[in-house]
């Protein structure tokens, strides 16, 4: 049978096929564990020489360096007490480089070790110390790693 526009049913369906095929570009709802894992990776937040050289840093400035929402930093604000950010007498957050670093370990447990938001209060509550080390060790084999990605590519392996 064919279709009004001249295509016949045959065609349609094969249209149909090529589309379910084609990756969406903007996926909307909760992302995938594996996209979350790419994400935590790309994280691209200043050493402590630079990060220490301000008093402050605004959201939005901290959301970019975390590839978050405000929103979500906002969010996590309410859940956690070790989050305290100054607040201007517009309401704007101003996060100091301690709550910087606060909320780097507060994304390590939640994006990278997968702890969900109880999980990871109870943990910073009995473990703080320990989650503070292994941040801070994980992200030095990390640069460690990065370092013999770059020799790798320049002596052409």
């Amino acid at each position: 049978m064919p279709e009004s526009n001249g295509e016949t049913v045959t065609e349609v369906k094969s249209k149909k096929e090529t589309a379910k095929q084609e990756p969406k570009e903007s996926k909307r709802g909760r992302k995938s564990y594996k996209e979350m894992e790419a994400e935590a990776e790309n994280v691209e937040l200043p050493d402590d020489e630079i990060l220490f050289q301000k008093q402050y840093y605004t959201i939005s400035e901290v959301a970019q360096w975390f590839k978050v929402n405000t929103s979500l930093l906002r969010y996590w604000e309410n859940e956690f007490d070790i989050l305290k950010p100054r607040k201007t007498r517009k309401g704007d957050r101003l996060f100091r480089p301690e709550d910087v670093k606060n909320l780097q370990l507060i994304y390590f447990l939640l994006r990278q070790r997968k702890f969900s938001l109880e999980g990871a209060k109870q943990y910073l509550k009995e473990n703080k110390s320990k989650a503070d080390a292994q941040m801070v060790l994980i992200q030095s084999l990390t640069k460690f790693r990065s370092f013999l990605l770059e020799w790798k590519a320049i002596l052409g392996a």
